[in-house]
């Protein structure tokens, strides 16, 4: 495994640790390794509001509340989407091949220089522009 520092998740990384899915021990590494470190990984908040669409559609609307109840406690950081993260989200965009909710976490990731942890295979297109690190 890769040098760990702080990280972007996209929605993908952050679903398979909540549905315990594919995945899901080495987001909960990460989860763990930075509640030692006393960091906080990162989330676009688009990427946010991807996670809770999913959570309701899978476990219902009653259940997010309690979902996001948990999700508070992870040593996450919900970024906001301002205008240099739209740019450059709309420079992934117009590569083609990804969501525009992808394209935020890759902009989030390049912004920052900070790898991009993900099981989505829509993430190649990104190329070298982003360190993508599969879950």
């Amino acid at each position: 495994m890769p040098k760990r520092k702080q990280a972007v998740l996209d929605s993908y990384a952050l679903l398979a640790f909540l549905f315990q899915e594919e995945g899901y021990a080495r987001v909960l590494a990460l989860l763990e390794w930075a509640v030692d470190r006393k960091i906080k990984h990162l989330i676009a908040s688009v990427n946010w509001a991807e996670v809770r669409y999913i959570v309701e559609r899978r476990a219902g609307p009653k259940r997010w509340p309690e979902i996001k109840e948990a999700l508070a406690a992870l040593p996450l950081e919900i970024v906001p989407a301002d205008q240099e993260l739209a740019e450059h989200a709309a420079e992934f965009k117009m590569r083609g091949g990804m969501s525009l909710a992808d394209c935020f976490a890759a902009a989030l990731a390049k912004q920052r220089r900070l790898p991009l942890y993900t099981g989505d295979p829509e993430f190649r297109a990104v190329g070298s522009a982003v360190e993508v690190r599969w879950i």
